[in-house]
């Protein structure tokens, strides 16, 4: 984190443009002023020590360049707004650095270098710099890399720097691999990239990798506080708050953010947490807190009011179904680390949330985010965004009137019910009348065929044929299933039969794969290998085996009329086939 004073400001020249790095700012047409210089721009860091929050990466840089220990290619790689593209163009200044007092590569560059005045300027002829969104083909590639083999004009390396290099295509990939692996010793390589898995692996084992990492709601929101404070901007701390929200720790997002929050303030008062909200779309943080404690504590009438009136105010169905999950994350937070998690934000908000955290269980908030989860899913690709956040609470509703994970796995251990039990209500109060989707409380499913089953009951199609065609279950227990999957089955299959049973038993299940047991098949496999031996059975009959031979092209197609392979009653006559001629032509 950088101090006030040393943040970049209007005085300071802008090391970036659109292009690149940055140009003298033009006057606005008709009025002989510099034209407004957005934020994002205005304090992009002009020294390693600006960078915040990413403290590590200077750190081991710092080291490299006075042990002269420089890898010859290096990967910056994290989401939008982090600092990479920032970060090679520092470096690109730092490895052809050149003071009076410092005649090598240096990531120290104020005061400025022999170099840095014309990199920043983007007019620096060793500095070369390639958009892979724009240019993807090989032939891009080759052109960039023919002027490898020339010595620096007038810096100490060449240095490439490719953007968004994942859009690459595999032959300009090819192209660059020689090159990576026996680079000249007066060039150097800087790559960024979103999508690093998007990277081939070739070239990433040949570069020093820096994962450059998001910045925490309460660093990022300092910052912001420092910047505005620096605009003369007056912004209230749950304001400040929301805006580093909303940027989700991407330090550009959330100059950009401010850069549109501060244009609220024409009268010169304070910007106020309301004034962002409507602009964001955002929905009021406390009343949230109101609808989700309304949820779980099982009032559907108030919780589906209170997210109805934000909507209607303008509030965005997405948005808030994602800070319902941060509430959600922050209650089961809360109970796991207490007074050691500091929610950022004003009192009040840490104040509820830790009154709601008090309320449930730890198993009833993993539950409850568990909801969510799905729910913001379903919320993605439902027709009307509205309806599906609507029905989303009214499942949360649902759930807080089942029995808490504890109190029913105590009830199945007391006997499924008995005078001593009992289940946890509305807000954790007791309620021996609440009983899960499922059935009892203290109803068994004693095999894998009884989850299927149950899926098919509650009439859940997709995970149904998912669960048959993909999980191989090995060991079985009311409540665990360990497992092996099948290739190809959905990554997020066990969470959701999990969240399934869950609620549909009314206590915890363990649904995961191990290692070391002897995988058995799925119930598709099993289907499939019952019929095949059906079918081979039936072929050792002599008057088939006869039909077979004289019918050409005669398939047996599948054997019906029992669930076995035993042998047929002394008095059955007829054996069980169904056949089907399928000839040729």
């Amino acid at each position: 984190m950088t101090d006030e004073t040393d943040l970049p400001g209007d005085d300071e020249r802008d090391d970036a443009t659109f292009s690149m790095f940055a140009e003298e700012e033009a006057p606005a047409p008709g009025t002989g002023q510099p034209s407004y210089q957005v934020l994002a721009r205005k304090y992009r860091p002009k020294l390693f020590s600006d960078l915040i929050g990413q403290e590590a990466m200077v750190r081991t840089l710092r080291n490299a360049f006075e042990m002269n220990r420089i890898a010859h290619a290096f990967m910056l790689t994290g989401v939008r707004g982090v600092g990479k593209t920032t970060t090679a163009r520092l470096l690109a200044r730092a490895f052809n650095y050149e003071g009076e007092d410092h005649p090598g590569p240096s990531l120290k560059l104020d005061p400025p270098g022999e170099h840095c005045k014309a990199i920043m300027e983007s007019r620096h002829p060793d500095v070369l710099e390639l958009d892979a969104a724009s240019r993807t083909g090989v032939a891009d590639m080759r052109d960039l890399l023919d002027g490898v083999r020339y010595s620096p004009v007038s810096a100490r390396y060449k240095v490439y720097i490719i953007d968004e290099v994942h859009m690459l295509s595999t032959a300009s990939f090819n192209a660059l691999l020689k090159t990576l692996e026996e680079p000249p010793p007066h060039v150097k390589f800087i790559f960024a990239t979103t999508e690093i898995r998007k990277v081939p692996v070739t070239v990433l084992s040949r570069c020093q990798r820096f994962d450059l990492k998001r910045l925490d709601t309460g660093e990022l929101a300092a910052h912001l506080g420092k910047i505005a404070s620096r605009e003369g901007a007056r912004i209230s701390e749950e304001g400040i708050t929301l805006i580093a929200r909303a940027a989700e720790g991407s330090v550009r997002d959330g100059l950009s953010i401010l850069d549109q929050a501060i244009v609220q303030g024409l009268d010169g008062g304070e910007i106020t947490g309301e004034a962002v909200r409507d602009m964001l779309g955002l929905g009021d943080r406390l009343r949230l807190l109101d609808a989700f404690e309304y949820a779980v504590t099982g009032k559907a009438s108030e919780a589906v009011n209170e997210i109805n009136d934000q909507m209607q105010i303008g509030a965005d169905a997405l948005i808030l179904m994602k800070d319902l999950l941060e509430i959600a994350a922050d209650v089961a937070t809360i109970q796991a680390m207490g007074d050691n998690y500091n929610l950022p934000g004003p009192s009040d908000w840490t104040k509820r949330t830790r009154q709601i955290a008090d309320s449930v269980t730890p198993a009833q908030a993993q539950r409850n985010w568990q909801i969510l989860l799905s729910g913001y899913r379903d919320t993605q690709s439902a027709p009307e965004a509205d309806v599906a956040l609507r029905m989303v609470i009214l499942r949360l509703v649902t759930a807080a009137g089942l029995p808490s994970p504890e109190d029913a796995a105590r009830m199945i251990a007391e006997g499924g019910g008995s005078s001593g039990s009992s289940a946890r209500g509305q807000g954790g109060k007791s309620d021996p009348n609440v009983v899960p989707v499922g059935g009892d409380p203290g109803a068994r499913l004693s095999k894998f065929e009884d989850v299927l089953d149950l899926l098919e009951k509650e009439r859940e199609p997709v995970l149904w044929g998912e669960a048959k065609a993909y999980i191989r279950p090995s060991v079985f227990a009311d409540g665990t299933i360990s497992c092996d999957l099948k290739d190809g089955a959905p990554v997020d299959l066990l969470r959701r039969l999990t969240d399934f049973l869950e609620i549909a038993t009314g206590h915890e299940w363990d649904v995961s794969t191990k290692k070391g047991e002897t995988p058995g098949e799925t119930i598709s496999e099993r289907e499939d290998r019952l019929k095949r031996e059906r079918i081979e059975a039936v072929k050792s009959d002599t008057d088939v085996a006869a039909a077979i031979s004289a019918i050409p092209g005669l398939t047996i197609l599948d054997v019906r009329g029992s669930d076995t392979l035993e042998e047929p009653a002394a008095e059955d006559n007829v054996v069980p086939l169904r056949v089907a001629s399928q000839r040729k032509g």
